[in-house]
């Protein structure tokens, strides 16, 4: 079959987009096509950003195309993810302009507590904020919210009940913890915890947000990779307290994010519990976990470092009661953490400007 650019489209016509449920031509997900003697060049669009799909369209574009017009047809294919108004046309949380993944290598190390000020600095600052609680077996966030006793409601959306999230200081708040008793144990098994975690996505009524920050469980697990398959991440903050045995953890939770599989961009690193100053003494620092350790490892990895919080009383006793540290006016608490919302908005600017000047990765060529 000679190379035309009507064969190019009828071929390419033959593959759904797994996400939108309709075939990449009709969707004009199809951007460039050019033949260069027996050499066919593509541009694809996904809905999903992660490397796995874009992998996915990248062999379908290959195998369609050489099954239409020979196997001794050389493919080059481009896929990169729908950029500006086109990526509203994905299907989950096409009102969700960022979606915000918080992980740590190992547990303690005060995840939770960042996402939690972060989520409230950021509506403080204008944003519409969501916040997924994905730790699935052990949530948090009702308690650091105070609304351990709140249960979501359900409304009809489009003739499906949906579910409505807890609202609170602003952010509009789901959890497993809301699903059942503060004193039982989830013991589920992998697969039953990815698809809870992904109802609180998919079946839920978020309406449009700026941002929706996702707490992950500590470590690398199933609940990490459903998350990275089926929610289009915009990029993955890692959080660490300074001392080696947490730093050799969050080099594996950046090492994770980064793998070909996974993709997904790495907004920074964060430090907490950087120093501890006792209430008597405001000006002085103790380093009792040592010192600018996750600093030195944003440094040696090339990860942006958003910030350091330090070790301060207030902030475990702001948590337990339900209202955020970042809520504390003129603090040393309050500041630290609008510093890292401060941070946080810069690095997602930098990224939609990156988007904007069409700046994307190189085509992958593939051999006939």
């Amino acid at each position: 079959m000679p190379i035309t650019e009507e064969a190019i489209h009828a071929a390419l016509s033959r593959i759904i987009e797994p996400d939108l449920k309709k075939d990449i031509v009709e969707l004009d997900l199809v951007r460039d096509v050019t033949v260069d003697e027996n050499t066919v060049h593509v541009h694809v669009e996904v809905s999903n950003p992660a490397m796995h799909s874009r992998k996915r369209m990248e062999e379908a574009v290959v195998f369609n195309l050489q099954q239409a017009l020979g196997k001794d047809v050389k493919v080059v294919v481009n896929v990169t993810p729908l950029s500006g108004e086109r990526g509203t046309l994905r299907k989950v949380l096409p009102h969700v302009k960022h979606i915000v993944a918080i992980a740590s290598g190992k547990g303690g190390v005060g995840k939770s507590t960042v996402t939690a000020n972060l989520a409230v600095g950021l509506a403080r600052r204008g944003w519409k904020v969501g916040l997924v609680d994905a730790d699935i077996h052990g949530p948090s966030m009702p308690m650091m919210f105070d609304v351990l006793r709140d249960r979501p409601t359900t409304r009809e959306v489009n003739g499906k009940h949906r579910i409505v999230p807890v609202e609170s200081h602003g952010v509009k708040l789901l959890s497993i913890g809301f699903f059942a008793d503060p004193g039982q144990a989830i013991a589920w098994r992998g697969p039953m915890a990815s698809k809870a975690l992904e109802q609180l996505f998919k079946d839920a009524d978020w309406g449009e947000l700026d941002i929706m920050l996702v707490d992950l469980p500590p470590g690398t697990s199933d609940i990490h990779l459903s998350l990275v398959q089926a929610i289009p991440l915009t990029g993955a903050i890692v959080v660490s307290t300074p001392q080696p045995v947490a730093l050799a953890d969050a080099r594996k939770g950046v090492g994770f994010f980064q793998l070909p599989s996974v993709n997904v961009p790495l907004l920074g690193i964060v430090e907490n519990m950087s120093w501890f100053t006792p209430e008597e003494l405001p000006d002085n620092r103790y380093y009792i976990f040592g010192r600018a350790g996750a600093r030195a490892l944003s440094d040696e990895l090339k990860v942006p470092f958003l910030g350091e919080v330090p070790l301060v009383q207030s902030i475990r006793e702001a948590g337990d009661v339900g209202r955020p540290a970042v809520l504390q006016e003129n603090t040393v608490s309050a500041r630290a953490f609008d510093d890292l919302c401060g941070a946080l908005q810069a690095r997602l600017a930098e990224l939609d400007a990156m988007k904007a000047s069409g700046a994307q990765a190189e085509p992958t060529t593939i051999d006939a």
